[in-house]
């Protein structure tokens, strides 16, 4: 059975960079970068980049916008108690 990847690489491994762009229709930087990128780093996916590390977890990120959210929906909830008509 073939994978993705075999099917991609049996279409694509001998051609020249302006082959690859004009079969995929994405331009020849773009091509050049990910081999370029491949060839040094074995991998295409993004790495780390140096700076300021996140001062809050993903973990506390995705607490403190659940919270934002109930609280939104809370206080629109009483904004239509208060201004419904009877």
């Amino acid at each position: 059975m073939q994978t993705a990847s075999t099917n991609i690489c049996e279409k694509l491994c001998n051609k020249s960079i302006l082959e690859i762009s004009l079969l995929l229709n994405i331009p020849r930087s773009t091509v050049s970068v990910i081999i370029t990128k491949w060839k040094q780093q074995g991998t295409t996916a993004t790495q780390p980049q140096s700076g300021r590390p996140h001062k809050m977890t993903e973990w506390g990120q995705h607490m403190l916008k659940r919270t934002v959210r109930r609280s939104r929906q809370l206080s629109a909830e009483s904004l239509a108690k208060d201004f419904q008509i009877d």
